[in-house]
C-alpha cells in the first residue's frame, strides 16, 4: 500500500502525483523533479525533532526554514556540518543562531569530519514528527537542487537553469528511520569530540 504521508510530494514532480507503486519511499531527480521544493515544504512541517548533516548547504529558503525550527522551543534541532564547508554564510548563520539560543532551546550544531577524519559528506535528514527521512546526492545548492527547474515539461526551462544529476529520496519506512536516527547521531557525536579536543588543545 502506498503511504499517504508521502502523496502531497506529488505536486512537485511534472505529473503532479506520485506513481502508483512507491510503497514507502519515492525517488526524486534533480533537473526533473522540483526537489527544493520536497525539502521546502516538509522541513517547516516538522514540530518535534530534526536531525541533519549536510555537506555543501548554501540555499536561503532552507536556511530560514531551518533557522524557524531553532526559534520553536518545541522543537529540537540538532545538525552536523562538513569543516571544510562551514565557512560559508548560510553554516556561519546557522552555528550564530545555535550559540545565540536561549535556554530551553534544543538547538545542537557540531562542525567536524568523518571518524577518519575525512569529509563528512552525508546529506540528509530525518523529521521524527513526520515520521519521515530523507537522503541522496542532493546538496543544498543552486545546481545541486536544479535551479530553474520547470514541472510543465511544455515550458522552458528559467533563464540560469543548471542541474547537477543528484536524487532525493524520502521514506517512511520505520527501520531505516531509526537506523538513519541513529547514524546521524553517531556522526554528530563524533564532530562534537572533535570540537572538543581542539578546544582542549587550545586552552591553557
Amino acid at each position: 500500500m502506498d503511504d499517504p504521508r508521502l502523496a502531497p510530494l506529488g505536486q512537485f514532480t511534472p505529473g503532479g502525483t506520485l506513481t502508483p507503486g512507491y510503497g514507502e519511499s519515492y525517488l526524486f531527480f534533480v533537473g526533473r523533479d522540483d526537489v527544493h521544493g520536497v525539502l521546502h515544504y516538509l522541513i517547516p512541517r516538522e514540530r518535534r525533532r530534526f536531525r541533519l548533516n549536510m555537506f555543501g548547504y548554501d540555499d536561503d529558503e532552507l536556511n530560514a526554514d531551518i533557522l524557524k525550527l531553532m526559534g520553536d522551543p518545541n522543537v529540537t534541532v540538532q545538525g552536523t556540518l562538513d569543516k571544510s564547508q562551514a565557512g560559508g554564510v548560510h553554516e556561519r548563520a546557522l552555528l550564530s543562531a545555535d550559540v545565540a539560543s536561549e535556554p530551553g532551546f534544543y538547538n545542537f550544531f557540531a562542525v567536524g569530519t568523518s571518524a577518519t577524519h575525512q569529509i563528512s559528506h552525508t546529506k540528509g535528514g530525518v523529521l521524527s514528527e513526520l515520521g519521515l527521512w530523507f537522503e541522496g546526492s542532493t546538496n543544498w545548492s543552486g545546481s545541486g537542487e536544479g535551479t530553474g527547474i520547470k514541472l510543465d515539461p511544455k515550458s522552458k526551462p528559467a533563464p540560469g537553469y543548471r542541474a547537477q544529476n543528484n536524487t532525493l529520496l524520502v521514506s517512511t519506512n520505520l527501520v531505516n528511520l531509526i537506523q538513519f536516527s541513529d547514524r546521524l547521531d553517531v556522526e554528530h557525536l563524533t564532530a562534537l569530540q572533535q570540537q572538543a579536543a581542539v578546544a582542549a588543545k587550545a586552552s591553557p
